[in-house]
This record gives structure tokens, C-alpha cells and sequence, in this order.
């Protein structure tokens, strides 16, 4: 058991202790089902505050072989399958947060070679019987300790694009990072290796340049969530269910944290859900600072009736929006139609799939967006 390398429970135990929380474990038939397959890539983005690091410490919690999670996940959604004990605490698992990786490695610019060292030394440890020490990657390693004893892995990524969004203009930390990837999961060696990956971060895999290091990935998004809907965020019959215990008025949370529309489902953002249930304050739970620095330069690039749609949007319409054309990153906006694209993975629009159409979900953003817009000169 160490730190990257089949980790344990205590992650997800600290979720399952929470006042409030929500099962989302039924998540794991769908991992369950890919194992092994063409499918068992996936990448699933979704905006800040929205489960994403909860979500990889249940599939750590339940994948990973460093612990025995059989009584924590006892009475959860998955415990009613009749596949649970198949594969639980079964696997050889990694799991990195590329963000604390980062912060650990001290600069961006030494963030793969973090990953690659601390990686290299916990396999060595927990594979003594299996020669590396002249493998100078973590996925050199991977294959070499399935070539030697068969073991394969489930790989779990927290924050994947941090390095893409916050080093969006550094080529050479991008292409190191996006080679580091295309090592991991690319290409015919670690087919054998990697039994499944869950990547998870606020950006879908980049296009163009990266697309083809990391096309094998399934993506589910707020564009495009399929099976993943009713697991990122809060579904309209979980958050009744809330209101009715914790004694909170439902319509009044439904306007001010509900909105996203995904599959069918009417979902809601769970870090603010889980705020106005504990403490009853019907407020904005985004953090000022952060949706400013988000917003702003976004508004700021000044496309042609960005500012007016806007605007149209803050007074309750809706605009049609062109998604095809956003590269999945920070830099490449060429019109308004990548701006909104890239509200809506942020959390900051809402989507409607069939009609093709943004808007402001709930009253939650609409003080975000007009409090952001106020501090600037249009």
C-alpha cells in the first residue's frame, strides 16, 4: 500500500462519514462492464465542485487491492449487484492527482518527472521481484511488471488537465505531459497493461495537436454525459429527497442551484446543494476571486456579440451555440461560440443538447455572471 501505488480507503471513508452524502456507487456497474474492453478508457470532465475527486476515491476505494472495502460499500447502490465481489479490491491500481502532483514537484516544468520518479520508486517496492531499475518511466515500468508476472492495472487520474489548463501557452510542458499520456494509454503495449483508466479534470481531451494521442478515450462531458448523467451532480429526485430531510424548501433550491440539463436529467451542483442543506443560506457557494479570474478574460476577447448575448442570457434567454469548433483548452478561442463552449464545461452555462442552445442555469450563476460583468467597462 503506498501513496500512488494500490492506495487505500480512507479517502472515500472521509466522503461516507460526510453529514450528507449521496450514492453515486452505481457508477461502478458501468466500470465494471468496460473492464477489459475497447471501452475501459474514459475520460470524464465536469466543472469544479462537482464530484470529480469524490468520484475517483470510490473507484480507488473499490478497484484497488491496498485495502478491503467490502463493509464500506456494504447497503450502497453497488452492493444490490450481483457482480459486486467480482472485481472488488481485485486490481493492481494507480491513482495520481495531477494537482498535487504539480504542487509536490514544485514548478509545472518538473511535474512529469515527479510522476515518472515517485511512480518508478513505489513499483519498485511493490514489485521487488521484478527488475527496474533501469526503466525511466512509469509506463516502461507498467509494461515490464506485466511482461514479468502478468499484472494488470487500473490507472485513476484526478485533475488530468490541470497541466493543459493552467500551462496552456508552455508548448514544451504540454507536449512532455501529452507524451506522458500517450505512453500510458496509446498504442498496442499498454492494451496489456492497463485493464481500465478514469481521467477526470473540468476540460474533454483536447483536439487537433493532442487528439490523436488520446482518441481511444470514451469522453463524457456537459455537452455529452450518456451513462454518466445521473453521476455528475445532483439528480432532481436525489436533491427532493434531501430537501425532505434536512426540512429545506425544494423550489427554492431548484432556482437557485439547478439548471444543468443532461440526458434527460435535470441536475444540480452538488457542492452547493450539500452548503444550503447544512447550513439553510440560499447563496452563491462559487468563490468570487475564482469566477472573475475565470469569466472576465473570457469576456474580454471581445468576439462579436459575445457581450450581448450576454447580456440576453442574464435577462433570461437562451442563445444557440456552435460547440464544434471549441479545441478543449485555454488559448484557442476564434469566436464567441468557443467562449460559450467553454462556459459550459466550466459550469457557467447551461446546455441544452437537443436544441443547441446556452443559458444561465440558476440564480447561483446569474449573481456570478452579472457580479463579474459589473466589475468591467463594456
Amino acid at each position: 500500500m503506498g501513496k500512488f501505488v494500490n492506495p487505500d480507503n480512507r479517502a472515500f471513508q472521509v466522503a461516507l462519514n460526510s453529514k450528507i452524502y449521496i450514492d453515486k456507487t452505481g457508477l461502478l456497474e458501468y466500470t465494471n462492464s468496460v473492464l477489459d474492453t475497447n471501452q475501459s478508457l474514459i475520460c470524464n470532465s465536469r466543472p469544479r465542485r462537482f464530484g470529480k475527486s469524490m468520484t475517483a476515491d470510490m473507484l480507488t476505494a473499490y478497484y484497488s487491492k491496498g485495502c478491503s472495502s467490502k463493509q464500506m460499500f456494504a447497503g450502497l447502490e453497488i452492493s444490490k449487484n450481483p457482480g459486486f465481489e467480482q472485481h472488488l479490491n481485485k486490481s493492481d491500481l494507480i491513482h495520481l492527482d495531477v494537482q498535487w502532483c504539480m504542487m509536490d514537484a514544485g514548478t509545472p516544468e518538473s511535474t512529469v518527472a515527479y510522476i515518472n520518479d515517485h511512480l518508478i520508486a513505489e513499483l519498485k517496492e511493490a514489485y521487488p521481484h521484478v527488475p527496474l531499475d533501469y526503466v525511466k518511466t512509469a509506463y516502461g515500468a507498467l509494461s515490464s511488471i506485466h511482461n514479468a508476472s502478468g499484472n494488470r492495472f487500473v490507472v485513476i487520474i484526478d485533475e488530468w488537465d490541470v497541466l493543459i489548463r493552467d500551462e496552456a501557452a508552455n508548448e514544451k510542458i504540454q507536449d512532455e505531459y501529452i507524451n506522458f499520456l500517450r505512453g500510458m494509454f496509446k498504442g498496442s503495449e499498454p492494451t496489456k497493461f492497463i485493464q481500465l483508466a478514469y481521467l477526470t479534470g473540468i476540460l474533454p481531451i483536447k483536439k487537433i495537436r493532442t487528439q490523436s494521442a488520446l482518441n481511444n478515450f470514451s469522453e463524457f462531458t456537459m455537452i455529452d454525459a450518456r451513462v454518466f448523467a445521473k453521476y455528475i451532480g445532483f439528480t432532481e429526485d436525489e436533491v427532493k429527497a434531501s430537501c425532505r430531510k434536512y426540512g429545506t424548501n425544494f423550489e427554492d433550491v431548484k432556482r437557485w442551484y439547478d439548471g444543468y440539463l443532461l440526458e434527460g436529467y435535470s441536475v444540480y451542483n452538488p457542492k452547493a446543494v450539500v452548503e444550503v442543506l447544512t447550513w439553510n443560506k440560499f447563496q452563491s457557494y462559487w468563490s468570487e476571486t475564482g469566477t472573475y479570474d475565470a469569466i472576465v478574460p473570457l469576456i474580454n476577447l471581445n468576439f462579436d456579440g459575445l457581450k450581448t448575448d450576454i447580456i440576453q442570457m442574464l435577462a433570461g434567454a437562451s442563445v444557440e451555440v456552435d460547440i464544434r469548433s471549441f479545441q478543449n483548452d485555454m488559448v484557442s478561442f476564434r469566436n464567441k461560440d468557443d467562449v460559450f463552449t467553454c462556459l459550459i464545461h466550466l459550469g457557467y452555462l447551461g446546455y441544452d443538447e437537443r436544441s443547441r442552445r446556452a443559458f444561465i442555469p440558476n440564480e447561483e450563476i446569474r449573481q456570478e455572471l452579472t457580479s463579474a460583468t459589473q466589475r468591467q467597462k463594456w
